[in-house]
């Protein structure tokens, strides 16, 4: 699954993951590869996801949006930063 996340001044992170949870508006959204095509509003809060290779990343983010379509997924905040990085 590929995942691109985006803000006004460039992207943040772009590269293949095994799993991504985001805060939408309805509460934290888990997307795994295979998910049905969606997209979703995001309050301010914690996007998680882990790199295929296991490294877990933590990126604190604002308010945006997330759209998945065969397995690409685009999260679009107005700015971001990485919060911890695990390996």
């Amino acid at each position: 699954m590929n995942l691109e996340i985006v803000s006004r001044t460039g992207t943040i992170f772009h590269g293949d993951v095994k799993d991504v949870v985001v805060p939408a508006a309805e509460g934290q959204l888990g997307i795994l590869p295979g998910h049905t095509p969606l997209l979703a509003i995001l309050v301010p809060g914690t996007v998680r996801f882990t790199q295929a290779d296991g490294t877990e990343h933590t990126f604190n983010t604002t308010r945006g949006f997330v759209t998945l379509e065969d397995d690409q997924v685009m999260v679009v905040v107005d700015a971001g930063v990485e919060a911890e990085q695990v390996k």
